[in-house]
C-alpha cells in the first residue's frame, strides 16, 4: 500500500499531464491517479506508458467529482490533490507528509507555490468576510493591497517563508488526511469548480483540525492555461462557487449580505473592464449571481 496516493484531475490536459505525474509515478511509496474529466485532446494518451492508474470519465461532473472520484481509489494515509498544471517533487511531497506525521491535530498542508521563473504565488488564504467581499467589488484591495481587510489573498512577502498556519491554502497542491476526507464525505461536489478548496480548509478547521502551510516544500505551477478569453467563460463558474460557499458558511442574512457584493464586483468589473471577453464574462457572472443559474 503506497505511503501517498497522488489524485490529479485532467480535462484538456495533455500538453501539462506528463510533467506533472511523470517522477513522482516512479516513486515506491506514491501511488498516482490520474482521473480524466472528459477531455476531448486526448490527455490519458499522454501517459498511457506511465505506471498510474487512469480512470476516464465519460462525463465532467466538476472538478471535485473528479479529486472523490480519485482518492476514493486509493488507500494510503495521505491524498495529494495536484493540478495537471503544477508539479511537486517527491523531497517536497514527503517534506509535506512530514508535516502531517509530526502534528496530528493538523489536517491538511501546502508547500510554497512558485511559477516558472521562481517567483512566489499568493497561495496564503484569508477566508473571505463581508469587508474583503466588498473591498474587492470596489477594487479597494487594489488601493491597500497591504491591508488585511481588503483582500482574501495573503500578499505579505514575510509570511511566504516561515512555516504557519493557514485559514486555507489554493487547492493548486494540497495535501489532505485520508480520515479526514473519509469522515467530511469528500470534496462538496457542490462546487462544479473553484471553492472547493477553501470549503475543504474551512471544513477542516470546524473538525478541529488546523491547515498549515510550509514553505520548504516547494511546487511549481504553470497556470495561465486556456487564455484570457477561456478564464473569462469560467467567471459565472466562480461566481456561481463563491454564493454557494457563503450560503454554506454565513447565517441567511450575511449569505444575502455577500451574494449581493459578488453581484456588484461582477458589475464593477464589467463596467471598468478593458478587454471585451472579460466584460462579457462579468455580465454573465452578474447574471448568474442573481438568478442562481
Amino acid at each position: 500500500m503506497s505511503a501517498i496516493d497522488v489524485v490529479v484531475v485532467s480535462h484538456n490536459s495533455r500538453e501539462t499531464l506528463r510533467g506533472c505525474v511523470e517522477t513522482l509515478c516512479r516513486e515506491e511509496d506514491v501511488g498516482v491517479i490520474v482521473v480524466d474529466n472528459a477531455s476531448a485532446d486526448g490527455s490519458l494518451a499522454a501517459i498511457e506508458d506511465l505506471p498510474v492508474e487512469a480512470v476516464p470519465l465519460d462525463t465532467n461532473l466538476g472538478f471535485a467529482h473528479g479529486c472523490n472520484t480519485g482518492w476514493r481509489r486509493g488507500r494510503s494515509e495521505y491524498v495529494l490533490f495536484l493540478n495537471p498544471d503544477a508539479r511537486i517533487d517527491a523531497a517536497s511531497l514527503h517534506r509535506l507528509a512530514q508535516v502531517l506525521d509530526e502534528a496530528p491535530d493538523t489536517g491538511v498542508a501546502g508547500p510554497r507555490i512558485v511559477d516558472e521563473a521562481g517567483v512566489v504565488e499568493y497561495s496564503i488564504r484569508r477566508f473571505p468576510r463581508l469587508a474583503s467581499t466588498y473591498a474587492q467589488a470596489l477594487f479597494l484591495h487594489r488601493l491597500r493591497p497591504d491591508a488585511e481587510w481588503t483582500d482574501e489573498v495573503v500578499r505579505a512577502p514575510d509570511r511566504y517563508e516561515a512555516q504557519s498556519q493557514a485559514e486555507w491554502l489554493s487547492g493548486a497542491c494540497l495535501l489532505v488526511r485520508r480520515s479526514f476526507l473519509e469522515s467530511a464525505e469528500g470534496l462538496d461536489e457542490g462546487f462544479f469548480m473553484y471553492c472547493e478548496d477553501k470549503d475543504l480548509c474551512r471544513r477542516a478547521w470546524d473538525a478541529g483540525l488546523s491547515v498549515r502551510y510550509e514553505p520548504s516544500a516547494i511546487a511549481v505551477h504553470l497556470g495561465g492555461g486556456g487564455g484570457s478569453a477561456h478564464r473569462a467563460e469560467l467567471l459565472p463558474v466562480l461566481a456561481r462557487s463563491r454564493v454557494r460557499y457563503a450560503q454554506k458558511h454565513f447565517r441567511r442574512w450575511t449569505a444575502r449580505a455577500h451574494r449581493a457584493g459578488i453581484a456588484l464586483g461582477s458589475l464593477t468589473h464589467a463596467v471598468v473592464g478593458r478587454k471585451r471577453d472579460a466584460r462579457k464574462g462579468h455580465v454573465r457572472a452578474f447574471v448568474a449571481t442573481l438568478s442562481g443559474t
